[in-house]
């Protein structure tokens, strides 16, 4: 399958995730049993995968990563309790690049002035949509909560560089993740779930988590940096569009403008970035 659509399939798939997740919660399933129902979809289906490539899960445990794992899946499912979808996958998306740009700082790693813009422009554009009247139409609660899904996932990213078999690494955290939640039953045991809250909740973890993490895994590494990071900037956009066309779920003009900033400032900061260290290298 040409590189193109395998990329698209992935994003498509990343998307998805903020769909089904908001489907699902909006038909009256608790957020955590959604989670959990996804955790433990996506292990099955990446340990299937990786057992069938005939790759061992023996020293893939990462905790902190399983953890990273854990927060990014709680603070996802419970923020689309009233964040719309593709509004939440705005979030998400925005605050991993900017999480992941905090720490290069911290790192002391090399920061042009047009990256510096790039993220500033990115953050004005989340600050202005997320002042009042923004057209976020959810609560401090769960914005906040996105924030810190957000976070986690780029800690889990940060945990996936050093990964050395990213399939099997991935198999190891659903699995760890899964257990994590399992020891939390007291907390979301006999909460309420519907048959189609269920159906989404599986789809998510078996289909846009479980086969999009490793379609993706496939596609990155021959993919240019640069190229995989602006090609990802397609996930809110898609959610948006899916948001739109099957959850009815359109965007005020002010969110789609202060939207547009955080992407095209992500754009430039990613692609100036990944460009100079590509040429550095």
């Amino acid at each position: 399958m040409p590189l193109v659509l395998l990329t698209a399939t992935a994003l498509v798939f990343l998307a998805a995730n903020s769909i089904l997740t908001r489907a699902g919660v909006l038909d009256g399933t608790d957020p955590l049993v959604f989670a959990v129902i996804r955790v433990a979809a996506g292990a099955a289906v990446l340990t299937a995968l990786a057992a069938r490539r005939g790759i061992t899960l023996t020293g893939t445990r990462r905790w902190g990563a399983a953890a990273a794992l854990s927060v990014y899946l709680l603070g996802f499912s419970l923020a689309y309790r009233s964040l719309d979808a593709g509004l939440g996958a705005l979030i998400l998306f925005a605050t991993v690049q900017l999480g992941l740009f905090a720490l290069s700082l911290l790192r002391g790693e090399p920061t042009g002035p047009l990256r510096l813009a790039g993220m500033a422009l990115a953050l004005g554009g989340l600050v202005w949509l997320l002042l009042p009247g923004g057209g976020v139409a959810a609560r401090p609660l769960d914005v906040a909560l996105m924030v810190a899904a957000g976070l986690g996932w780029a800690a889990y990213s940060l945990a996936g560089r050093s990964e050395p078999r990213p399939l099997a690494g991935s198999a190891g955290n659903f699995l760890i993740a899964t257990l994590t939640f399992a020891l939390a039953a007291p907390f979301w045991w006999g909460a309420p779930v519907t048959a189609f809250g269920a159906l989404m909740a599986a789809a998510s973890g078996a289909i846009a988590s479980g086969l999009g993490y490793a379609l993706l895994f496939r596609v990155l590494p021959r993919m240019g940096i640069a190229t995989a990071g602006v090609a990802q900037l397609a996930v809110p956009v898609i959610a948006t569009l899916l948001g739109a066309a099957l959850l009815a779920e359109v965007p005020p003009p002010r969110a789609l403008a202060s939207g547009a900033l955080v992407l095209a400032g992500i754009a430039l900061a990613t692609f100036r970035y990944s460009t100079i260290r590509s040429s550095g290298s």
